[in-house]
């Protein structure tokens, strides 16, 4: 009886992972895996929403290289990734050095730093506009103590940098969260060995505690320069479906939701926009991967 069960429990391990694997392979199939060839597969042609289109070779590719809308997309992502990632790199180090300590009331200031995390990116964008607008709080304040308004949702630069702000304080809670885990790694006999050695808190900062994380600071790294260059929902909300004055601050993706949506949407264009944002995204973890490795060795 034993040896029966035993030979047919052995019989069905060959198909039995598959089978409780099978819902999820179906999900990633249907959602990423498809998606995926089958934008692809539309950046050759020229399809529209409504026509299925015909192969068009690197047709697509050609035009984008003399698009002004891709160049100005290309440089506001760039751009956003210069202005983001430093910050989301080092301030919320900062911040969970600050959230650390088990002092009263800590948990507190920890949910509130986390609070902005958890809100809906729809509901950030537009405090964040009612704040900046000319007639906002804001402008209002600035206005009272007689320095005047500021175009912040007006003008090209001043609205991109506002958008990088929304940014980082949206993701100050979300990366401090993943540094005070690493922190917490971090033994205490080097703090205390380094401050019988006389450095102070900032040279311990830079000799004890910079070295302990510096692969969660990679990892921050590589995962705010890749939703930096998707950035999507903050400038669109506050510079609008057409990217600011004169679309002076559309990024790729807003490039790519405006070429391929509506009923004449080019969707082999935008498919071609979204081949180029994965081929850079997926060059930048790459970087920022072998800049590791290079300085480990």
């Amino acid at each position: 009886m034993a040896h029966s069960t035993v030979s047919r429990v052995r019989r069905q391990l060959p198909t039995s992972p598959w089978l409780f694997a099978a819902p999820g392979l179906l999900i990633a199939g249907a959602f990423t895996l498809y998606p995926f060839g089958s934008t692809l597969v539309n950046a050759f042609t020229d399809r529209r929403t409504l026509i299925p289109g015909h192969f068009v070779g690197f047709a697509n590719f050609r035009e984008l290289w003399h698009d002004d809308m891709f160049w100005t997309g290309l440089r506001n992502s760039t751009l956003y990734i210069v202005g983001v990632v430093p910050a989301l790199v080092v301030l919320p180090l900062l911040l969970a050095l600050l959230v650390q300590k088990n002092i009263p009331g800590i948990t507190f200031f920890r949910s509130a730093f986390y609070t902005p995390v958890v809100a809906s990116i729809v509901v950030v964008g537009l405090i964040w506009v009612w704040l900046l607008d000319e007639r906002g709080l804001v402008n209002s304040l600035l206005e009272t103590i007689g320095v005047g308004r500021i175009g912040f949702l007006s003008d090209q630069w001043l609205l991109l940098f506002s958008a990088m702000a929304v940014t980082v304080w949206k993701g100050l809670g979300y990366y401090m969260i993943i540094y005070l885990a690493a922190l917490a790694g971090v033994p205490r006999e080097l703090h205390e060995a380094a401050s019988v050695d006389g450095a102070g808190a900032v040279r311990r900062f830079f000799t004890v505690t910079v070295p302990a994380v510096r692969s969660t600071m990679v990892l921050v790294g590589a995962l705010s320069s890749v939703a930096a260059f998707k950035v999507f929902s903050e400038v669109y909300l506050m510079a609008g479906p057409s990217g600011g004055p004169a679309g002076e601050d559309t990024t790729l993706v807003m490039l790519v939701q405006r070429t391929g949506t509506g009923l004449t949407g080019r969707v082999g264009y935008a498919s071609a926009l979204s081949v180029v944002v994965f081929v850079v995204t997926v060059a930048l973890m790459l970087l920022v991967l072998r800049a590791d490795r290079k300085e480990d060795s």
